[in-house]
């Protein structure tokens, strides 16, 4: 048997080295994640050397590759903090591990010493001969017996001890050659990043002259963006008072809705998380809500949604099921599919072909259309948007690991 306290140093290190593997795990899939983004922003966005791209664009895109980026390398570099702390603490452990296996060899050599200087039979047949009487015989007879288990746990506590040792060399061994491995990709890393920020500042730096009319051009796209947007928002209401008025309800800012309209709102809301991509394949290029322009830093841009860059004639699917409340064509712009669900609206914008009318029931990954390629860029670009009533909420608590 192992001694008690080197029994609790070991469980703890155990214990210490399972918390860390489960976050090891977790960071390695992150890792698989943002790598195969990364694969993806370069197949989506820097692969089009045909179609060129303006300044502006490349800037734009180079931005969303530097923060995943960047994002990967956080991730690493807290792997490779984590395999440090494994290292420590296990070459403590083999040191005070050492220390108690010298000490446990020492303590039973000088026990096998005693015993050769009396391991003749006739010593112990003495020693229990000598005795006073029969109960003083039997207390002899009865430390033998344990003198002689004493000595085999000390003989297997060492031969636990060792392989206890062993065990945790091949582990640090282990260790120091991922963390080896890890520190490379890192620095390969590293460099790739440096290469694109130092490229990105450039390109900054050119347009620089430019603010002005660079500033004009986003804020004309804001301004369409916001229109669209707005729609969206009107047509929810009217369909919101329309519903309200079926029921016979006064105003109301939500809809009023049928027994089938609110199991659908409820599995709805308890697929929060869990829905699928409104595409086969993709990569969030702009996130939800108010952010600052990667270029022109003085000028906002919002999104109600995110957007998603595709592959070419990427067909958009729903992410659950519903009813295809409208289709939006404004104003030049390419259309918009409106999906109802219960009292949640998805919204799927930038759409060249629409397979689905309005009044249509849909199903969960039904294809509703193809997503719009810009022949100019080569880009395909699919807005998708989530509302409860008219309040637009942040996708990506919905979506699966969007």
């Amino acid at each position: 048997m192992l001694p008690q306290r080197l029994f609790l140093i070991f469980l703890g290190f155990c214990l210490f080295g399972l918390a860390q593997d489960s976050r090891q795990v977790k960071l390695e899939q992150q890792k698989l994640r943002l790598q195969q983004e990364i694969k993806q922003i370069n197949q989506l966005l820097f692969t089009n050397k045909k179609e060129k791209k303006s300044a502006l664009e490349e800037v734009e895109d180079l931005a969303v590759k530097i923060n995943t980026r960047q994002r990967l390398i956080r991730v690493m570099n807290e792997q490779a903090n984590r395999l440090t702390q494994r290292i420590n603490a296990n070459q403590r452990l083999i040191e005070q591990s050492r220390k108690e296996l010298a000490a446990l060899k020492e303590d039973y050599a000088q026990m096998i010493l005693r015993s050769y200087q009396s391991k003749s039979e006739k010593s112990r047949l003495m020693f229990l001969f000598s005795s006073e009487d029969f109960l003083q015989a039997y207390k002899r007879s009865q430390y033998l017996k344990q003198y002689a288990q004493f000595r085999k746990k000390q003989g297997e506590s060492i031969e636990e001890k060792t392989q206890i040792l062993q065990t945790l060399n091949i582990e640090l061994a282990k260790q120091k050659e991922q963390k080896a491995s890890l520190l490379k990709e890192n620095k390969a890393l590293q460099v790739a990043f440096e290469k694109e920020r130092i490229s990105q500042k450039s390109l900054v730096q050119s347009l620089k002259k430019k603010e002005r009319s660079l500033q004009a051009k986003i804020q004309k796209k804001q301004k369409q963006t916001a229109a669209i947007e707005k729609e969206i928002q009107r047509l929810i209401r009217a369909a919101i008072a329309a519903s309200n008025k079926a029921a016979g309800r006064g105003k109301s800012a939500e809809f009023a809705l049928t027994p089938e309209a609110k199991l659908i709102s409820k599995n709805f809301i308890a697929n929060k998380g869990k829905l699928p991509w409104p595409v086969e394949k993709g990569v969030v290029i702009q996130g939800f809500g108010t952010q600052t322009h990667p270029v022109v830093k003085t000028t906002k841009i919002k999104s109600n949604g995110v957007t998603i860059a595709t592959p070419k004639n990427t067909e958009v699917r729903t992410v659950f099921d519903g009813l295809v409340m409208n289709i939006i064509s404004y104003k030049g712009s390419n259309p918009t599919v409106l999906i109802q669900h219960g009292n949640y609206i998805t919204a799927y914008t930038n759409l060249s072909e629409v397979y689905v009318n309005k009044g249509d029931k849909v199903k969960a990954k039904q294809t509703i259309g193809r997503v719009f390629s810009n022949p100019e860029t080569g880009k395909s670009e699919l807005k998708f948007s989530v509302f409860k009533n008219t309040t637009p909420v942040n996708p990506r608590g919905w979506v699966y690991r969007l």
